[in-house]
């Protein structure tokens, strides 16, 4: 254990984030004609969702990727009603979305212990089937997990995401001088003098083009959906991803992110999001932050300047803003008392909130009572 405000990783290994599964109720049981017994129907199958589940850990326990029910038992002389065939609930981590193979959702899993009926089991035969049962639903699913973290690291490749979570939480992840060193989401935590726990997401480099699903765009995207905030890593001398694209200042950096979470879906920028500078141990640095801040206060005054593609409808409101260098640890510590007091604070009027609503059912069956 790390004391401080320092952080050990717990490594997840290959990470899987969505799973293909092919998944079937049980079988009715026969019935019994010449007693009119009736069979039992077959199990269901069920996705639970469970803490400290992974996808992988459902892959491991199928590794067909088959999901079959118990069948229902025959009606005999003995048990006229044959009993139901034995359910199957599979584990399966919090937020969790359940598409079909045509990629529409039908159900979500999102805190432990919430259950979907994935798979009908099949009835049992009786005197309407001529004795004879019905297989159970069969249905090809796909998991699709999103909620991973706490806070999502968004910024483009090489801007130092990768640095940054192992400066806060003591991760090791791969770290080179060269564009998408990040492939799969890395995920660290940042553990507090007052064992308070905040877990990090590494998401992989986003390029631009992503919302079209240039690069990693989409799988990129649809991590950052169900991060509760953004923290966006911006390097302050800019950033190019190769000499064959143009170079980008950091305002450019930050107007961009923006614009690719828009496009992917609007409500992404609605979520609280907070802003390192990074590489401030640069020459230079300082003269351009001062630039960059001035740009972040006044952006109308910029964007006349920039090219329309750059520009997004709406903009991003930082709650802080945190120079940073991963290089020489400056602003480390302030950064990570703000991602605190950010995570803090909205869970504090998502409370706030909840009781109000409660207030509030509370007072109009109180007035329906009087009534």
């Amino acid at each position: 254990m790390v004391r401080g405000s320092g952080a050990a990783l717990r490594r997840y290994g290959t990470f899987i984030d969505d799973l293909r599964l092919y998944i079937r109720g049980g079988t009715g049981g026969m019935g019994y004609p010449r007693l009119g017994g009736e069979g039992g129907r077959g199990g269901d199958v069920y996705f639970v969702a469970q803490e400290r589940t992974t996808l992988k850990s459902v892959k491991n326990r199928y590794p067909q990727k088959r999901i079959v029910a118990g069948t229902g038992a025959n009606s005999s002389v003995r048990a006229l009603k044959g009993e139901k065939g034995k359910d199957c609930e599979v584990h399966v981590p919090p937020g969790i979305s359940i598409l079909d193979d045509d990629g529409k959702q039908i159900g979500e899993v999102n805190a432990a212990g919430e259950r979907f009926l994935a798979a009908r089991g099949g009835l049992g035969g009786s005197l309407a089937t001529n004795f004879l049962p019905s297989k159970g639903q069969k249905r090809i699913l796909h998991l699709d997990l999103k909620l991973i973290a706490d806070v999502g690291l968004v910024g483009f490749p090489n801007a130092g995401k990768s640095s940054l979570l192992s400066k806060i939480s003591h991760a090791k992840p791969e770290i080179a001088n060269y564009a998408f060193t990040t492939i799969q989401p890395q995920l660290g935590k940042i553990m507090y003098a007052d064992y308070k726990q905040i877990l990090v997401a590494d998401l992989p480099g986003l390029i631009e083009g992503a919302h079209a699903n240039k690069g990693m765009g989409h799988k990129f995207l649809k991590h950052v959906e169900r991060t509760k905030h953004l923290l966006l890593v911006v390097d302050i001398s800019g950033f190019q991803l190769s000499t064959k694209t143009r170079f980008r200042t950091a305002f450019e950096t930050i107007l961009l992110l923006t614009k690719e979470l828009e496009q992917y879906k609007e409500e992404l920028l609605t979520k609280p999001a907070l802003l390192a500078i990074n590489k401030m141990d640069l020459p230079c640095a300082k003269d351009n932050l001062n630039e960059l801040m001035k740009q972040l206060l006044n952006p109308q005054d910029s964007l006349h300047l920039l090219q329309e593609e750059v520009i997004p409808e709406n903009t991003l409101k930082f709650r802080d803003i945190i120079p940073i260098s991963t290089y020489t640890g400056e602003g480390i510590e302030e950064l990570k008392a703000c991602v605190r007091k950010s995570l803090d604070e909205e869970a504090e009027q998502k409370n706030a909130e909840y009781r109000k609503k409660k207030l509030l059912l509370l007072q109009t069956s109180e007035q329906k009572h009087r009534g």
